[in-house]
């Protein structure tokens, strides 16, 4: 309080006008004794002192020895973060009251003006707590849970017990302090001149700010401040603190959340094309150096996911997103984009060779064995690179052709990267144009169901058909499905697809039993990996049986070798499944891949269907014995062969000397449309090549 005073500009002569009766009403509502002196005599007393005393004009030009009764600096005064260096001299002393009555007294006295010989003292009771005078202003702003200061100047004349709590000063310690001492250093006089500012064009002021306590602590505050009018005029300011930070920590959480991936903890999409952004910027100051997105994706992550739990899955992406993170240089930023895709961030490149170290180290880096839930699990990753330049102008086109080019490392097998060349580009705009003519036709049913015959080869008899997906183009033209096949299995669309490819099997069943009672024909299914593992399929097909009532032993679904040598254990399981739904099971592209021959004992299955190029093996010499051993092998087990692709009266006659039981091929006949097929069924017609 002292200090206050000492350097708040009060006018010892006190003329009778506005100011200084304006800074007579701030004295006498001050709760401590203020004496002013000049040259050694007492000029003016507040209202405090005046009450202490006992009387009200024995003061006045009197020698301050005289009312202070030995008074002498003390020897020792407390400083803090506020008031800093000393700023008068502490003392006790005994003031001399009416009727004979002593206070001791301590305080503190300072110079205002040496040549003047002006000062100011300010005491209280020895001993005595300081207490504000009882009112009830003064109890409203104790109980305010909001931090209230009040400010003459630039210095503190009041505080609110909440202030202490917030802020840990004591109102002792604060109290003709300076509040921008409690101002963040490289903000002060900036904030300081905004809000008394606003105040004075405004009438007051509200931010969201900081504020250092006692420790030097930040402590997240929103603060108001407005003028303070004594008899109508500016005396101060009045500021409220509100304490923020737990506000501030959930926004803070949120935030964060917002823009980082919540399994992982990596940066998402949003905020790793906020990066890039920002890295092709300081690329426009810095043209010797570029950056590049790295785009990759792990090979048959759906494979772990359903053979070891999602749990394990998870554990696994967040295992390589902490490889990613160890691996890449501090300036570089990995982050999940979604599912198993990740990216990574490549600043400060100076030439391909950067990239390919980059790249080197990342595939490195991840084909070291991953231990999941007490299992070793090798994983593989897709990696594709697109470098900034003037053909990606902005971040998303760098991050889709980085895509691109994984997506081109796939399909060359996967375990590998690439870098984006504009060819990918026409390759991928290519695969958008599918992806969209085939969601058009998914979404009308655009589809039909074309047969190819299959034939007993020793007789030439009609056994049954193989059904094969047709889809009529913008021309009008009937298509093969195949080429679209690959965009239904990366997109997810041949799910349904085989759902209705199912349920259109049945009904032409059906159709082919009333036209032609006890036709006994088979009628095979081509599932795709995709279609295989899905968790659902036994329960779509067993309600789909159990609509149609169709003889489930007239129905066989071809799997092939690739998607049950993926993994035999977990092949097995669906397999039987199916196979306790009463249909019959096929190894499709049998030799496509040389699965082991154990397979064919393991597994329950009812045919192998052949690879073409096996079929292609008719020649004669070595080939001709590999053919004959494998057909030896799938009767010793109990299994039918089917040949596939049977092209020439040559190819026909070497697979029935081999004693193959089952063959189909443009030879014998081409797929036809529904009509063609039960024309074909009701006449049992024998293929032309088996009268030759």
């Amino acid at each position: 309080m002292a200090a206050l005073l000492a350097w708040s500009g009060i006018d010892l002569n006190l003329p009778e006008n506005s100011d200084s009766q304006q800074q007579r009403d701030i004295l006498d509502a001050l709760p401590v004794l203020v004496f002013l002196e000049r040259a050694g005599l007492i000029v003016f007393a507040n209202a405090e002192a005046r009450h202490e005393i006992g009387h009200e004009g024995e003061w006045v030009q009197r020698p301050v020895e005289d009312v202070l009764w030995g008074l002498f600096p003390g020897t020792a005064e407390p400083r803090t973060s506020l008031t800093g260096s000393k700023r008068g001299s502490p003392f006790h002393a005994t003031l001399a009251c009416t009727g004979g009555r002593m206070t001791p007294v301590e305080g503190t006295y300072s110079i205002l003006n040496p040549e003047m010989r002006e000062a100011v003292i300010v005491a209280q009771a020895a001993g005595r707590e300081r207490t504000p005078k009882p009112g009830l202003m003064e109890d409203v702003l104790s109980s305010l849970p909001e931090a209230v200061a009040i400010v003459h100047g630039s210095h503190v004349l009041y505080t609110n017990p909440a202030f202490t709590a917030m802020f840990g000063y004591s109102a002792e310690e604060v109290s003709g302090g300076d509040l921008r001492d409690l101002l963040v250093p490289e903000t002060r006089l900036h904030e300081h001149a905004m809000l008394q500012k606003l105040v004075d064009d405004q009438g007051r002021a509200a931010a969201e700010t900081v504020r250092l306590n006692r420790d030097g602590e930040l402590v997240d505050v929103a603060l108001k401040m407005a003028p303070l009018k004594v008899s109508g005029d500016k005396a101060g300011y009045v500021l409220t603190f509100r304490d923020i930070g737990e506000r501030k920590e959930v926004e803070a959480k949120l935030q964060h959340d917002a823009m980082h991936d919540v399994l992982t903890g990596l940066p998402n999409r949003a905020l790793f094309t906020d990066r890039l952004k920002l890295a092709l910027n300081r690329l426009e100051r810095r043209r010797d150096q570029t950056c590049a997105v790295f785009f990759m994706d792990v090979d048959r992550f759906k494979m772990i996911n359903d053979t070891l739990g999602h749990a394990a899955g998870d554990l696994l992406l967040v295992a390589m997103a902490n490889r990613l993170t160890a691996v890449i240089r501090p300036q570089d930023t990995a982050a999940r984009l979604g599912g198993d895709e990740f990216a990574v961030l490549v600043e400060n490149i100076h030439s391909a060779t950067d990239l390919d170290a980059m790249a080197q180290r990342l595939v490195a880096e991840l084909d070291q064995p991953f231990e999941i839930t007490g299992r070793c699990i090798q994983m593989r990753a897709s990696i594709g690179i697109a470098m900034a330049g003037d053909d990606h102008p902005s971040a998303e086109q760098l991050i889709q052709d980085a895509d691109a080019a994984m997506y081109r490392a796939k399909q060359e097998g996967g375990h590998r990267y690439m870098v984006f060349d504009r060819h990918m580009e026409v390759h991928a705009s290519i695969l958008q144009e599918k992806e969209r003519e085939l969601r058009d036709m998914v979404s009308r049913h655009d589809f039909s169901l074309w047969y190819q015959p299959i034939y007993r080869l020793a007789t030439g008899r009609l056994e049954g058909f193989e059904s094969l997906l047709r889809w009529r183009t913008a021309g009008g033209s009937v298509a093969s499905f195949r080429e679209l096949l690959p965009v239904a299995e990366d997109t997810g669309l041949s799910i349904s697809i085989g759902r209705d490819t199912i349920q259109a099997a049945c009904t032409q069943l059906l159709n082919w039993d009333e036209a032609i009672p006890g036709n006994g024909l088979i009628l095979s299914v081509n599932l795709t990996r995709r279609q295989f593992y899905q968790e659902d399929l036994v329960a779509q097909l067993r309600r789909t049986l159990a609509a149609t009532r169709v003889d489930p032993a007239r129905l066989m679904f071809e799997v092939s070798e690739d998607t049950l040598n993926e993994n035999p254990d977990r092949a097995l399981v669906h397999l039987q499944r199916m196979v306790d739904c009463g249909v019959r099971m096929a190894m499709d592209n049998f030799g496509a891949s040389l699965a082991p021959l154990n397979h064919l004992v393991r597994l329950p299955l009812d045919l192998v269907k052949l690879d073409a190029k096996l079929t292609a093996l008719t020649g004669g010499g070595r080939q001709m014995a590999i053919l004959e051993s494998l057909i030896h092998v799938c009767k010793a087990a109990g299994l039918q062969m089917l040949a596939q692709c049977i092209e020439t009266q040559q190819q026909l006659r070497a697979l029935q000397e081999l004693g193959c039981e089952l063959g189909q091929g443009y030879f014998l006949a081409a797929p036809m449309d529904p009509v063609q097929a039960q024309y074909l069924a009701t006449h049992n017609n024998r293929a032309a090549a088996f009268d030759d």
